[in-house]
Order: structure tokens, then sequence, then C-alpha cells
């Protein structure tokens, strides 16, 4: 019996050790894979494009955005930080926070040009925000907003 205890000890140890170990999903150029909120894994398509002629696994993109003041009306908030989910299917998903309040919505590419787009947010108090926007890479792009109270923002989106 004295022999089984350190066994069952070393047995213990290693259990424990891997209990803590966690698979994190990671993108085609090493980025960590994250998730957007109330999207489950799996749910996000990772086969290429849609014509199929890429057999490369497309990961959606977490991108921060940046939204710098362009007219007087936006100077009282200064710049205002977001973040962008690039689905690389041409639909993307963001959220900002604004004057106290969360504004989220959705991008979407513009058919026939592959990096121009336009995205629309909203929060529930009813403030709404429209950019444009042109994406130099699927990780980088610059845009212009416009708030409902007529602020107006230069957006840059990416590293």
């Amino acid at each position: 019996m004295k022999a089984s205890c350190p066994v069952a000890a070393a047995l213990c140890a290693a259990t424990l050790a891997l209990s803590a170990c966690v698979a994190v999903p990671v993108g085609p150029e090493g980025q960590l894979f994250v998730y957007p909120p109330g999207v489950p894994p799996g749910a996000i398509p990772l086969g290429g494009s849609r014509y199929g002629d890429n057999p490369a696994p497309q990961f959606p993109a977490l991108l921060h955005a940046r939204l710098y003041p362009a007219n007087e009306a936006a100077t009282q908030t200064g710049v205002i930080t977001g973040t962008v989910t690039n689905m690389m299917t041409g639909k993307g998903r963001f959220q900002l926070h604004y004057m106290g309040e969360t504004l989220t919505g959705e991008a979407t590419r513009v058919d026939g040009d592959a990096r121009r787009g336009v995205a629309s947010a909203y929060s529930p108090s009813g403030t709404y925000m429209s950019c444009e926007y042109q994406m130099n890479t699927p990780h980088q792009g610059a845009g212009n907003c416009t708030l409902s109270n007529g602020a107006q923002y230069k957006v840059h989106i990416g590293t």
C-alpha cells in the first residue's frame, strides 16, 4: 500500500495540471481568434471563400476602431474607441461607447466592391451612427462616421 501513495499523488498532480489547459483558437496569421458575443463556436463558416476557390480557412478578426473628431460637435467627446469583428464574409459586427451609451451594429461590404462598405449602429436610447469605410486589408481600413447629433468622426480600423 505504501508504494501506491506516490503513484496516486503523481496522478492527482497530473490531473490538476491538465485541468487548467484551455484550447485557444488561432487564426491563419497567428492572431488570437475571439468569437463575437452571442455567436457560438462553429457557427462561423471557416472554409475559404464563398465561391470555393480558396481552400484556406478564413477566421474572423477582432479589430480595434478609433474615431477622431472631425467637426465642432465631435470635439466634446474627443477620441472614441470601439471594436469591430470582421467575419471575413463581407459582414462585420461592431460596438462602441459614446457619451455613456453603448452603440451596436453591423457593417456590410458594398456589392461589387470588396473593400468599400457601410456600417450602422444604434443604442437603446435612440442614438444612431452611420459610417462609410474602405478596407486596405482584412485587418485595416479607414472611413467617416456621423452620429444622430451631427457629430462627425474619421474612423481608423485595425492596428
